[in-house]
This record gives C-alpha cells, structure tokens and sequence, in this order.
C-alpha cells in the first residue's frame, strides 16, 4: 500500500525532501498560488500551522501554474512573495504539476485515494487540500473554496 512516506519531491530550493520525514505527523497538501484570487488562503495555512504545529501538524505548500498561470514566478519569487506577504513559515515545495501528463507521483496518489465530487480525480483549481492522516494515508479532501479555518475541526479530530 502507498503512503506519504514513498514520495520525495525537491523542496522550494531544490533539496530533494522525502516525505517520509513526515511520518507520524498529520500532514495538510496544499497545491499553491501567489497570483489568484485565493492566494489570500496562504493566511490560514500559516494559522493553521501556527496553531497546531506542536500538536502535529504539518502543512505543506506545492505551488503549480496550471491554472490560468497563477504561479508564474521563480522559486525564489514564489519564496520572497510568500515571506514578505504572508509570512509563510511552512514548508514549500518546487512548482509542480497536479493534472495531465506530466503530474506528480504524489497528486496521481492523493486524487485517487480521495475522488473530488462525483468521483472525479481531476485538481479543479488552486488550493485544494488533503489531509493526511498520521499513518500516512489520505483522510480527506477539501475544495479550493474551503477556507483553511473550517478544517480546524477535521485537524482537531484527527490529532
């Protein structure tokens, strides 16, 4: 069976991250933003690690262009503007892509463990979210519209 713990992906800077460094921890995926009108999710996220990080915690941005070129900056612009602009302590990965041909092993995973509505896989948009659970596998997944808060309580129920 897959897990978290089988990926590693490049961080923002380049240094290869497995995933498994995770383990054990809940762990929210979040596919990424700066130039769309729910970058200001971004916010939450931070609360959210913020707030429950020394309970277990762990968010973990993926920014992607694949929507209306959302996310068309370099790393390190995708780095400064999350820092100057939210604060953004959580770790962020290298840009990727979560649809078509060339996705990542890791949202092929996380959309077919958790079906979007009407059971399709497809990413509809900037900041869908996963929740994985501290075994590893994929307890849930919220839409772009979900706002980082309402799954206060999905995080405190599976910590």
């Amino acid at each position: 069976m897959t897990t978290l713990s089988d990926f590693t992906l490049p961080l923002l800077d380049g240094t290869p991250q497995s995933l498994a460094a995770y383990e054990g921890k809940l762990v929210l995926i979040v596919n990424t933003a700066s130039k769309c009108g729910l970058t200001p999710q971004y916010e939450g996220l931070e609360a959210l690690w913020r707030t429950y990080r020394d309970k277990g915690l762990v968010v973990l941005g993926f920014p992607c262009n694949q929507f209306m070129g959302q996310e068309p900056g370099s790393a390190e612009e995708i780095a400064e503007f999350c820092s100057i602009t939210y604060d953004v302590s959580f770790p962020l990965f290298a840009k990727i892509d979560v649809n078509g041909a060339d996705q990542s092993p890791l949202y092929a995973w996380l959309k077919a463990s958790a079906p979007g509505i009407l059971g399709t896989e497809a990413i509809k948009w900037n900041f869908t979210k996963f929740l994985i659970g501290r075994d590893g596998t994929v307890l849930e997944r919220f839409g772009p519209e979900v706002l980082p808060a309402d799954i206060a309580g999905p995080i405190e129920k599976a910590l």
